[in-house]
């Protein structure tokens, strides 16, 4: 089954989980793998669909067995066990990543997500910066797009993580255009700041 046929019969069972309507595209994949190299370590990616973002880290020299892709829709993890057969595919909920057999305490260099924040509830996204913080090693960074006009993650949280979001870049080209945005901690989350 094609990228767009897959995308489209997903979309139509379940919208809010896909958050787009159509995949991201190749320029898209470009940018937001543009800082990933193979010094980056292993890379976690959560919801990456058709691969589009995967193949992109493959093309940056990143190792097949060093990508570990966070997949809720059975049909798209499928697929992507089929094209990636030495990545790790996991399908879960990402709100909920210790949960689905992770080794306790694996770290990652970086991390790319393609879940549609703004479709989730506030509660679902502190519980997925919750999971990706455990994870990310010291300087680790996680790579978000979004279709919006700004970061999809409230300031609030970001300050309650301790996280600073840099905009990238935008990609015009893509449909619907999108910003790609670096979230990096800039401070320790257990850091008194970071109370509530």
């Amino acid at each position: 089954m094609s990228n767009t046929s897959l995308f489209l019969r997903t979309l139509l069972t379940n919208p809010r989980m896909v958050g787009a309507i159509a995949p991201s595209g190749p320029v898209l994949a470009d940018l937001i793998t543009s800082e990933i190299g193979p010094s980056a370590g292993p890379v976690l990616e959560l919801g990456p669909g058709t691969g589009v973002f995967t193949r992109a880290l493959l093309a940056r020299g990143i190792c097949e067995s060093d990508i570990t892709l966070i997949e809720s829709a059975d049909s798209f993890a499928s697929m992507l066990r089929q094209r990636f057969p030495d990545a790790r595919v996991i399908c879960a909920d990402a709100a909920r990543l210790d949960a689905y057999g992770l080794p306790e305490g694996e770290q990652f260099g970086c991390a790319i997500s393609g879940l549609p924040l703004l479709n989730m509830s506030p509660k679902t996204v502190i519980a997925i910066l919750t999971a990706v913080s455990a994870r990310l090693r010291e300087g680790g960074a996680l790579y978000q797009f979004t279709y919006g006009l700004r970061c999809p993650i409230p300031h609030r949280l970001l300050d309650r993580f301790g996280f600073k979001a840099t905009l990238q870049g935008q990609v015009l080209r893509n449909f619907p255009p999108a910003r790609v945005y670096k979230i990096v901690r800039r401070r320790p989350i257990n850091s008194p700041a970071t109370a509530t």
